[in-house]
Order: C-alpha cells, then structure tokens, then sequence
C-alpha cells in the first residue's frame, strides 16, 4: 500500500518475491534456448530466432496459468497467501515476456514484409469464418492487449481512481486472456508437426486451472452452508440471533449471513467482542479470515489493515468498511443487522462472563 500514490517502497518480500520469480523465468529460458534443442530431432533443426520465440511465448503460459492458480490455491490452503500478496508483479512481468515473443514473431516473420508489418501480421490471414487455419494471431494480439491494460492499471491510483468495482471487473479479463492465449496456442502452434511436449503443456495447465478453480468453488459453497445464518431474536425486536460467544475462537472471526445475502465478520478479541462487513475496501477480500493485530482486522489478500472497533484504516491510510452494532443476551450474540455508514465508531461489546 502506498500512501498519496507515492512509489510503493521496496521491502524485504517483495525484493524475495521479485528475485525468485526473476530467477525461475530466466532459468526457464536458459534451460528451454540452451538445454531444449539437445533433445531436438536433428533432422528438423530449428532456427535460434524461432526458438527463443517458442521460449518466451511458452514462458507467458506457463506464468499466466501460475497466476490464475494462485488465488484459487489460496483460498483452498493459506500458506499460499504470500504468493498472493505481490501476484500484480507477477502479471507485469507476464506481460513484458508476452511482449517479448509478439516482438520476436514479428521480427522473424514481418521483417522483410514490403508492408508494415503490423499491417502484415493482419492481413495476411483473413479467414476468420474456418477453424482450421483461423487467424491466431488476432487472439493472441487481443490477449496481449488484455495484459498491457492490467499491468497498465496495476498501481492502486487507478483502484482509487476507477472504484472498486470497476476496477476489479476490469482486471478479471485476465481470464478473458488466458481463454484467449489457450486459442491461440491451439490454432496456431498445435496445429504444425506434433510437439507432445507443448500439447501436454497446454493440457495439462488448462486442466489444473479449471480444477483449482472448481475446487475452491465447492470449498466456498461448502462454507457458505456451513456458515450461520443470522435469524430473527424472538426477544429483541429489529435484532438476529448471529451465534454464541463460544462459536468464536480468540482473535478469530465468525462469519454470518444475513437475509440479503450481506455477510458481517464478527470477532472475539481481547474479551470483546466487535462486527464489521467482511468485505475489504481494497479488493473485496474476505476479511473474516484475516488475523487480529493490535485491535486490527488484517485482510488475508493484500495486508489492509482496519481498526475493528470503527472499520477505519490506521492513519495515515483512509480506507474505511461498515460496521455493525452488537449485544449480548446471556452468551447469545445478536447483531443489528443495519449496517452502519463506513468508520462508524461502534463500543466493542464486553464479554465478561458470558464466555
């Protein structure tokens, strides 16, 4: 997080997440231009310029897929979190290598084209009305674009600039670019002499983004049933039963859900008790599964941090989440289910004995 939309500074994870992600992409590269052609069939020697192109573009799948697997990953376990945490580094770095092998491809191909080679690349397939022989390369130019624009708005000046929504319905095209990436590997290079290699490559990515994705899906719906559901208090009118005292572990949260589907973080800390929406300002993250720290909530997605007794960021930060009242009958736990305006200061409810 940065604050007045300063240059994030430097710190030690990120310098670590940085230079492990650099040393595995250049080793990727060196191992796929150096190693690779050993094992090549000597009979069809490939061109240095063709392979450093295959070296990149392949580069850019395989990051893409990580990337589309870390968040699934997780949700299901979180000591996958940290990989999260700097994930917006990883989708730069993917664009740049994308941009590499577009560069390659239309040096190697467009060069010596009596056209401008832009104009070349898209004009010499039209066919867009067949499958086999469909013009690849407008998928891949399309998906390059997606991944220029997310990495072009990856700084949270265009998160504050944009809103929330907005912002993060613009960055989940990601998507949108791998299905196109997939396409474009499947009509182009799959589509030349057979390379098991690559085909099981791009296989078995798809394959294990759609099965992280499906996974994390039933764990969430899973947990959605699992979660309490707030009800109506017989005795206190306008107020729901949430849960009991018990039914929250120290500094932990309980999630419930009330009628209109709005789902309330309730914490046990420190001998009180406190609620807040579990929707982050930031990205929406679930901040009923974050860590209390010194009297504040702490998303699991990026680090944002609030105060939980009036939804606040510390200073100098201004983010700010919707608080809720609370009241204890007996060890019972109800919540008024009105939220209050973003920051609303709300007394934390003593537990005493209830507990």
């Amino acid at each position: 997080m940065s604050v007045q939309y300063t240059p994030v500074l430097w710190n030690r994870n990120k310098i670590l997440y940085d230079a492990a992600l650099l040393i595995a992409v250049a080793l990727y590269l060196y191992v796929f231009i150096r190693v690779g052609p050993m094992f090549e069939d000597v009979t069809r020697p490939i061109d240095g310029a063709i392979l450093r192109m295959r070296a990149f573009g392949s580069c850019a799948f395989l990051m893409l897929t990580v990337i589309l697997c870390i968040g699934p990953l997780a949700r299901l376990d979180r000591r996958f979190l940290p990989l999260l945490y700097n994930r917006r580094h990883f989708g730069v770095m993917t664009a740049g290598i994308a941009a590499v092998h577009a560069n390659y491809v239309l040096g190697w191909y467009f060069s010596f084209s009596p056209t401008d080679k832009y104009v070349a690349l898209l004009a010499s397939n039209t066919g867009y009305t067949q499958l086999l022989g469909f013009p690849f390369e407008a998928l891949g130019i399309a998906a390059l674009l997606i991944l220029f624009v997310l990495a072009a708005t990856s700084h949270d000046f265009w998160l504050s600039f944009l809103g929330a929504p907005l912002w993060k319905a613009l960055h989940m095209t990601i998507y949108a670019a791998y299905v196109l990436v997939v396409l474009h590997v499947a009509l182009g290079a799959l589509q030349g002499p057979g390379d098991p290699v690559l085909t099981t490559l791009v296989a078995a990515g798809v394959i294990l983004v759609c099965g992280l994705h499906l996974a994390a899906g039933r764990m969430e719906a899973g947990r959605d049933r699992g979660e309490e559901t707030a009800r109506n208090s017989p005795e206190e009118t306008g107020w729901v039963v949430a849960c009991e005292v018990g039914d929250i572990d120290d500094d932990c949260a309980r999630v419930v859900t009330l009628d209109g589907g709005e789902r309330v973080a309730i914490f046990k800390y420190d001998g009180k008790l406190s609620a807040i929406t579990n929707v982050c300002a930031h990205q929406n993250g679930p901040l009923g599964e974050g860590k209390v720290l010194w009297g504040c909530i702490t998303c699991p997605w990026h680090g944002y941090q609030y105060n939980l007794a009036d939804g606040r960021a510390p200073a100098p930060f201004t983010e700010k989440v919707s608080t809720y009242r609370l009241k204890l009958a007996g060890a019972t736990v109800l919540l008024d289910p009105d939220a209050l305006p973003p920051g609303t200061h709300v007394d934390p409810v003593e537990i005493g004995g209830a507990a």
